[in-house]
């Protein structure tokens, strides 16, 4: 049965860059002399530290404890020794530090005994705990804890399970390799998230510029027998992103500041699928990932490494041509630049673009906006970018807010467009951190006053108490009489303490 296809607004066609990828099969990349594992490769809360300097750990160890629902835990990839447990500089926008913990690879690379995890026997909660504690989160884009998004109650059932395998972006092809050569441990994982999310409509959904990702998925779901559909998309950017896909699919709009569970839908990637079956079917925690390295290298290639693996190490294996000027992690369109590749591999790095002027020559000044309309009509977001553009470079938040700068989703397709070369979704970006400062500050200045209110309150409240006489009424209940005598103790010690001050205050006059 072919599914009718619905459009979201929007959209671009920029060259793929994906077959120089997908020419020779994932390798596992060899382990390296150290790693550098972050404690905060999730979104939510960051993991501490489940181990000290000096200890010997095995494959799949837990290094890192969750700290709350909205946190994962995180493994060791392979034996060692912890050498540091210290700030490092992460894979992120703006080159910030995090806690890291260093392991000295011993080449041994000993594991834990992994053993299955009785899914049959186990309640859904014990699923869900189970998937926390094997560091299970969103390998497509904001790296949300899955047991946390599984967990998470929007007051209705979920009707419609999405397998996003659409991986729109250029260059980005871990995902399609995946399904490519795995196809039947991804069919496995959809059919575990199945289960927990309760969907009787599952649907898998690849571009059709993957035709070999795309026949390996339909064999393994025909030998499956599960009843999913494979759904070919339309080659367009951004057709990956969450809210898009369920448009395309379903003909739903989720709304700003709305959850697609709300209406009775859920997507995961297809890369944490796979993750959700190894879990499962082997015990097995996230201690990989496969990453795309591409862009001015000999031999663009997907890799499994473990997590934790610099960056250069990878880009070595891959041979930089010598012209290389910089480093992008994710894609061209919503990656970020890095100022250096000494960084460790996280599960949210799918692709690392090494960069050159031939293939990213030097954007040329930015011109003044002509209001052409092009950005307007390329975001898939349904927004005004030329209006957002003009209230988020004069910092006129309140107008950008009423624009809903907010509901941007950073695909950088009116900056693809724009003849002006304006880097628009770079000041929707600042605009919405800004916006996002000013709340917390907002939020932290009614706490501060609220406190002060009550403290306020507090203390009239004893004034009044010290010079107002109280008789105990002896009429109430027991309950009431001993609160009242309560009452009295703690005035009279109140008066005795004023009285010794006073006493003091003589004696030194």
């Amino acid at each position: 049965m072919i599914r009718k296809l619905f459009a979201f607004h929007g959209g671009i066609h920029p060259p793929a860059h994906k077959t120089e990828s997908t020419v020779r099969p994932i390798i596992h990349a060899p382990l390296p002399a150290k790693l550098v594992v972050p404690l905060k490769q999730h979104a939510g809360e960051a993991a501490i530290p489940a181990v000290r300097v000096g200890d010997a750990v095995l494959k799949g160890q837990t290094i890192g404890t969750p700290t709350s629902k909205m946190s994962a835990a995180i493994h060791a990839p392979t034996s060692g020794t912890i050498s540091a447990i210290e700030q490092h500089r992460v894979p992120s926008a703006d080159g910030h530090y995090d806690l890291c913990i260093t392991i000295d690879v011993d080449g041994k690379d000993q594991a834990l005994d992994f053993a299955p995890f009785p899914l049959e026997q186990k309640s859904r909660a014990e699923v869900l705990d189970h998937l926390q504690a094997m560091g299970i989160v969103g390998l497509g884009g904001a790296v949300f804890p899955s047991a946390a998004k599984l967990m998470a109650d929007h007051g209705q059932p979920i009707h419609a399970l999405i397998i996003n395998g659409s991986e729109c972006e250029p260059y980005i092809s871990c995902d399609s390799m995946l399904m490519r050569e795995r196809p039947d441990d991804v069919v496995h994982g959809v059919a575990i998230l199945q289960r927990l999310c309760d969907a009787r409509d599952v649907m898998i959904a690849i571009e059709d510029n993957k035709p070999e990702a795309l026949a390996a998925m339909e064999i393994a779901v025909k030998k499956h027998g599960g009843g999913f559909q494979i759904v070919t998309l339309p080659t367009m950017y951004p057709s990956g992103g969450a809210k898009q896909l369920i448009k395309l699919l379903t003909d739903i709009e989720v709304p700003g500041g709305r959850h697609a569970p709300e209406y009775g839908v859920q997507c995961f990637n297809s890369g944490t699928a796979y993750s959700i079956y190894r879990a499962i079917a082997l015990g097995e925690p996230v201690m990989t990932r496969i990453i795309t390295v591409a862009g001015n290298v000999r031999t663009p290639q997907n890799y499994e490494a473990c997590l934790g693996m610099s960056l250069r190490e990878l880009l070595d294996l891959a041979v930089e041509e010598s012209d290389t000027d910089g480093h992008i992690v994710g894609g061209p369109l919503m990656g970020y630049r890095i100022e250096s590749s000494d960084m460790p591999l996280v599960k949210a790095a799918n692709c690392i673009i090494a960069t050159s002027p031939k293939l990213f020559p030097p954007a040329p000044p930015a011109l003044p906006c002509i209001r052409c309309g092009q950005c307007v009509e390329a975001c898939p977001a349904d927004l005004l970018p030329h209006d957002m553009y003009w209230y988020a470079k004069s910092k006129n938040l309140d107008r950008a807010a009423d624009y809903s700068v907010r509901d941007c989703i950073e695909c950088g397709a009116c900056n693809y467009v724009c003849p002006s070369r304006i880097p628009l979704s770079q000041y929707f970006k600042q605009a919405k951190i800004e916006l996002a400062d000013r709340a917390k500050a907002q939020s932290f200045a009614d706490a501060s006053l609220h406190r002060f209110e009550r403290r306020e309150e507090r203390l009239t409240r004893l004034k009044t108490d010290a010079v107002t006489p109280h008789t105990p009424d002896t009429t109430s209940d027991d309950g009431n009489n001993e609160t009242t005598l309560k009452n009295a103790a703690v005035k009279a010690a109140l008066a005795r303490a004023r009285a010794r001050r006073v006493n003091q205050g003589d004696a030194s006059s």
